[in-house]
């Protein structure tokens, strides 16, 4: 079993400094089975300024947040009910929090959108602990500009699908990581704009990255988008990337 990064210290946290809040007591409910997984991620996002409740099935979670109003949902879909849960009788929710899944690499496709038609993301196991952070930190902040997530992204024969969270060209199956699949988002959100690496790193990771981090992350987008002709991904020296057709414009 795959075990993520220890809790301590959080991100700014070095020797005896404390570490540093990235919360301001906001309500998350963690869903998780595992005990030590709880009392990782309850330890942590403490310390980070939030407020935690605590449960360990899908069925509980779904009755807690009809009965609670949570800012956010920390969700481990390697839950030990999650082969029933698509059984279960849902109630009605009053308020749908955005939610943040934690999943196997494998089990993309179990993305519970029962718990957040609104906004959610998700990060693999075993993940870091300051990915999960910066994470949170994006889904607390609200929607973000462009289409609704669920529907569709189209461009050409470029598709991707944030209700499953897949992309296919044409109909090539695009196998992306997390972050090979925020990236060719957020380019297709602002298709023919530029954008520059700050911007990327801000929304992939949360954080701003080196630029070497953001240029390998395109590198590998590009090979398996740009497989097909016409190349979509592009560079514009100095300032940063688009996405389009070369001879549209930019």
């Amino acid at each position: 079993m795959s075990h993520p990064q220890s809790a301590a210290p959080l991100d700014g946290a070095t020797g005896d400094k404390p570490a540093l809040a990235r919360g301001a007591g906001q309500h998350l409910l963690i869903v998780a089975g595992e005990p030590d997984l709880a009392e990782l991620l309850s330890t942590t996002l403490e310390l980070a300024g939030y407020r935690i409740s605590l449960t360990g099935t899908g069925a509980q979670a779904l009755a807690r947040v009809a009965r609670h109003r949570f800012d956010l949902v920390v969700f481990d879909t390697t839950l030990p009910d999650m082969a029933n849960f698509s059984q279960e009788r849902r109630p009605t929710l009053p308020h749908r929090p955005p939610v943040l899944l934690l999943t196997e690499y494998d089990h993309l496709h179990r993305l519970v959108p029962e718990l957040g038609l609104g906004e959610r993301d998700y990060v693999t196991k075993p993940f870091r602990v300051a990915e999960v952070l910066a994470r949170i930190q994006v889904l607390l902040r609200g929607p973000r500009p462009g289409p609704p997530r669920g529907n569709p992204l189209e461009y050409g024969d470029l598709v991707l699908d944030d209700t499953v969270c897949r992309a296919r060209r044409g109909t090539r199956a695009l196998d992306l990581t997390p972050a090979e699949y925020r990236l060719l988002r957020h380019l297709l959100v602002n298709v023919h704009r530029v954008l520059s690496k700050e911007q990327i790193g801000r929304y992939v990771w949360g954080d701003h990255r080196g630029d070497n981090a953001i240029e390998q992350l395109v590198s590998r987008l590009r090979r398996k988008v740009d497989r097909d002709d016409p190349a979509l991904i592009h560079t514009r020296r100095g300032f940063g990337y688009w996405l389009g057709r070369a001879d549209s414009g930019s």
